[in-house]
């Protein structure tokens, strides 16, 4: 098996993994609320990337970084997985898990438009008309279709699902400018967001949960299970058989294709797992969502200067 052809084995094992979290975040939220699962998911995510690190022998890396590079990993720490979980969780609490995914999948159109404002680029038309494609998309599933109207199911969960895009799309912006290596801040990221969640879940749950106990729960049964898969196939192995395709790949594009069969096949998993009736209008709508993203990153691609070239690594480095 040459390279290449590992490449293609290793994003489809990853893919494989990926199209069923969404219905494992759906299936979770049943037995447990979304603060103790991001909890005991990154604590999971955070073990299995201790050992990757000590298989990899990459553990002496920690020793090397500098205080500002943990101030750094505390940052991201903080946007991933500590926010960005607890909001994408509550966005499945809030919607049914087909229109909690792709409605998070408009990350990547986001994440071009936020680059250009951070980094001051000039935007283009076409950045603009990608952007309203994609939100189009979103309208669709939201209504289910009916537009004319203009009812949203639950505007609040649309709301908490499309801001779980944008924290996202921030974590990468920053997280590319960070030259370590990748396993090795994904560990830090996980190990001070499982400690922020430890402290922030007892603050926050009489706001945030019905049932509140004030404190946090030990779990175990399928909560326990949902949470150990969360974290070892949302979080954790996956990212790092993704990195290994994209190392054996001749170019990422070669790889990063497969991301867009990750929706479409999600939604199987969900109707097969979850037992929800798949709407036409959620099809039709990730077709909008995918067709933004697909106009965003041939204008991405067109004759890009250096920081956008960082920006699309990180784009095809991403999952969400």
């Amino acid at each position: 098996m040459d390279r290449q052809q590992q490449a293609y084995m290793y994003a489809l094992v990853t893919v494989l993994f990926w199209v069923t979290v969404a219905s494992a975040f759906e299936l979770t939220l049943r037995y447990l609320d979304f603060l103790h699962m991001v909890l005991y998911s990154s604590a999971f995510s955070a073990i299995i990337l201790f050992f990757i690190l000590l298989g990899q022998d990459k553990l002496k890396l920690l020793k090397t970084y500098s205080k500002r590079d943990y101030i750094n990993s505390a940052i991201l720490g903080f946007l991933n997985p500590f926010f960005y979980y607890m909001i994408l969780f509550k966005a499945y609490d809030l919607l049914l898990a087909q229109e909690a995914q792709p409605l998070n999948q408009t990350w990547a159109v986001v994440l071009p438009i936020l680059s250009i404002i951070i980094l001051k680029q000039k935007i283009k038309f076409l950045n603009i008309l990608a952007l309203l494609i994609s939100f189009f998309g979103v309208l669709i599933i939201s209504t289910r279709g009916n537009l004319l109207g203009f009812s949203f199911t639950n505007p609040f969960g649309v709301f908490v699902a499309l801001f779980s895009a944008i924290i996202w799309s921030l974590f990468w912006i920053y997280n590319i400018k960070d030259k370590r290596d990748e396993v090795s801040k994904l560990f830090l990221n996980f190990t001070f967001g499982f400690f922020y969640i430890l402290i922030a879940l007892p603050i926050l749950s009489p706001f945030l949960l019905s049932n509140s106990s004030f404190g946090i729960k030990l779990v175990g049964g399928y909560g326990l299970l949902g949470a150990i898969y969360i974290g070892l196939f949302e979080m954790g192995i996956t990212f790092v058989l993704w990195l290994k395709a994209l190392q054996l790949s001749k170019t990422t594009a070669q790889v990063s294709n497969f991301i867009y069969l990750v929706p479409f096949l999600s939604l199987i998993v969900i109707n097969l797992t979850v037992g929800e009736n798949i709407y036409i209008s959620t099809i039709i709508g990730l077709v909008f969502i995918i067709a933004g993203i697909l106009l965003q990153q041939y204008v991405s691609r067109e004759r890009p200067n250096r920081k956008e070239k960082e920006v699309n690594s990180g784009k095809d480095s991403g999952n969400k």
